[in-house]
């Protein structure tokens, strides 16, 4: 993941519950940057890097991201006393996602996705715990004629509680997934399953949580030891995590699948995109 220098707070994006907000880079250009400093501070931005490159190897779309370095003086006559805490508390390094110029929220009631595409989604999101794809809040933006996956840093709920993660919290199933937004879309989900599992092996989820910085993994409150000694035994532990959720049988597919099988078909779309 490449790194950039943040030289100039554009504008905070006010909708996101961690005020996030449009930086520009040094030589980067425009990201959407979450900071360290805001929200559920290192472990949102480590779900978002998670998510993203896990998306990326199973060629789903999200777009560009980066590393967004900030230094003492950044944000130092921004005149909001919140964004400036914020600012104050996310020195070093934070997560930023391409400014997509001209994108539009995704509309589940008008817009339309790809059966396929939508199944994938889905079986990402039953994977990764994200509870945050819903009708109300769908993290989805339309780029052109690409649909853009968003926001993230809800997703892995788990590592909030290291010491209660084993093998049998990663196999549970994820009953949020009956809420999802792109359910009524999806075309059948044991096909996504059959399509993605295969493709997240041991390497591609190495690689996955090898773009974990040191830095973010060793961050905690102040007062608060980190659960790991090391970054390289936080990476072990994802890896591990995700390496047994995928593990069949697997549960957060069969969940999906009967929450698939209780939507009320009346409300399914076709697609016309």
């Amino acid at each position: 993941m490449r790194a950039y220098s943040a030289t100039r707070y554009v504008v905070p994006l006010r909708e996101g519950g961690s005020l996030p907000a449009v930086i520009d880079t040094d030589g980067g250009g425009l990201f959407v940057v979450k900071f360290r400093g805001a929200g559920q501070g290192a472990k949102a931005l480590l779900a978002e890097i998670l998510v993203a490159e896990i998306a990326r190897h199973l060629d789903l779309p999200v777009p560009e991201t980066a590393l967004i370095e900030l230094d003492a003086a950044f944000g130092r006559t921004e005149p909001d006393p919140e964004i400036q805490d914020i600012l104050k508390g996310s020195r070093g390094i934070n997560f930023g996602m391409r400014y997509l110029d001209g994108a539009f929220n995704f509309d589940p009631v008008s817009d339309e996705v790809p059966p396929d595409l939508a199944a994938d989604i889905v079986w990402l999101d039953a994977l990764v715990t994200n509870i945050d794809r819903t009708a109300k809040n769908p993290n989805l933006m339309w780029h052109g004629e690409s649909l853009q996956l968003i926001d993230h840093g809800a997703a892995a709920y788990f590592h909030h509680n290291w010491p209660a993660v084993d093998a049998e919290t990663a196999t549970k199933p994820f009953a949020p997934i009956a809420d999802h937004v792109l359910l009524p879309f999806a075309s059948k989900l044991q096909g996504a399953d059959e399509r993605l599992s295969g493709r997240l092996t041991d390497e591609t989820l190495e690689s996955a949580v090898n773009a974990l910085p040191d830095d973010l993994l060793m961050d905690a409150p102040e007062g608060v030891t980190p659960p790991f000694t090391s970054p390289r035994d936080n990476r072990a532990a994802y890896a591990r995590y995700f390496a047994a959720r995928l593990s069949p049988p697997r549960a957060f597919v069969k969940t999906a699948v009967s929450a698939q099988a209780a939507y009320q078909p009346g409300a399914r779309k076709d697609y016309r995109r």
